[in-house]
């Protein structure tokens, strides 16, 4: 049977690969931050890590690591409920808890996890789920893993959202999904639009702040923060990958009962291990130094503004953003990968993006800014997309 199967494979290989569709992994040998080293000696100005605050190989986060590991051990050996919760983990939960403005927090091994153990103990087939169109894979097989009825709507649009809600009004329980920022196209939700419409036709929301945390808002508190409007979403997921450290392990924070119905019937979090101990001590001395300075989001802010003017300036083509992703769009799959190629030729590290990971003729470039970047890799990074751009016939100027 296999040979016939691997034939079949072959040819979906080959297509993947003939299309300039197939992703390449490059083996970093150094610490991740804003210059990073390859397997083959070569040194790049990494702008596609979501590093966003600098974060992941910083001293304070590595020292509560080591601690840690020297404290609490490797590893958990268990899930929460049996014997896998230490006080690391609880102390953790409440630091979450404090910085988003939420009742409660539940730990899980990633954000994955988080958005596909959400829905399906709260929700049941007399309900709906109204997701955005554009929301991440994570949250969609969270969807598929619930018996609510499902509904979408265009990306931000709160028209059709509306609709959607005046629709489901037959039904009992009513849960809008929505990323706080899709990591795409860089643009932020309109979640005050999105509570509004909730109080308005008695709905709840969830937003997964993965590339929203420690990014968005003016301290980084997330969109709830933009956009004012603290404690009003009953359900938040996050990371500890992104801005956070860039380790590993999710979470869900929101009201008290849904994150104890969560601990209860989550089903990734009553089977899957307990993160690290040294994960979560390095996560709370994150929280640690969030509370104590913005320097880390205004150094940020001024660094995606400084990229955006730049690249605007020579030609590019790119969506607005309200984060640290910036999408510099070329539409074409092959020529977004080839380009991605030449610019690491120039010493630049980005990662080009084609279907399906975006709409067909939607082929872009995703620049990712850092706290870690100083303006002087931005210049680098900007020259090397002019060159380029202009030898491969994309800029005509």
């Amino acid at each position: 049977m296999y040979k016939d199967f691997q034939n079949y494979l072959r040819k979906e290989l080959d297509a993947i690969y003939e299309a300039g569709l197939a992703k390449e992994e490059r083996i970093i040998v150094s610490p991740q931050g804003a210059v990073i080293k390859l397997d083959n000696g070569k040194e790049l100005l990494n702008f596609c890590a979501n590093n966003y605050l600098g974060l992941s190989n910083h001293p304070r986060l590595k020292q509560a690591a080591t601690k840690a590991f020297e404290t609490h051990g490797y590893g958990m050996s268990s899930v929460r409920f049996i014997c896998g919760t230490t006080d690391l983990h609880k102390k953790l939960e409440k630091k979450i808890a404090e910085f988003f403005g939420t009742e409660d927090t539940i730990l899980y091994a990633a954000c994955f996890d988080a958005n596909g153990g959400l829905f399906e103990p709260l929700l049941t087939e007399e309900d709906a789920l109204i997701s955005d169109a554009l929301n991440h894979a994570s949250i969609i097989d969270g969807v598929r893993l619930c018996k609510a009825q499902r509904f979408i709507y265009s990306n931000g649009d709160m028209n059709e959202l509306e609709e959607q809600l005046k629709k489901t009004q037959n039904l009992r329980f009513r849960v809008i999904a929505t990323d706080g920022v899709f990591s795409m196209d860089g643009n932020v939700a309109p979640v005050n639009k999105i509570v509004e419409l909730a109080n308005k036709y008695n709905a709840m929301v969830m937003v997964d702040e993965s590339h929203s945390a420690g990014v968005v808002g003016e301290t980084g508190r997330g969109v709830t923060e933009l956009y004012n409007c603290r404690g009003q979403v009953e359900m938040l997921t996050g990371t500890l990958g992104k801005a956070f450290g860039g380790a590993i392990g999710g979470f869900t924070t929101g009201k008290k009962e849904i994150i104890e119905m969560l601990r209860q019937r989550s089903r990734p979090y009553l089977f899957s291990n307990s993160l690290p101990p040294m994960v979560v001590a390095a996560g709370i001395e994150m929280f640690n130094m969030m509370s104590e300075t913005n320097a880390l989001q205004d150094k940020l802010h001024n660094n995606v503004k400084y990229f955006m003017d730049q690249i605007q300036k020579v030609g590019f083509d790119v969506k607005p953003t309200q984060s640290a992703i910036v999408a510099v769009m070329l539409y074409d799959a092959k020529v977004a990968s080839e380009m991605a190629k030449k610019l690491s030729d120039e010493g630049i590290y980005v990662t080009g993006f084609s279907y399906p990971v975006v709409p067909k003729g939607q082929a872009r470039i995703r620049v990712q800014l850092s706290a870690a970047h100083e303006f002087e890799h931005i210049d680098k990074c900007v020259k090397s997309f002019e060159k380029v751009g202009k030898e491969m016939g994309v800029l005509k100027k």
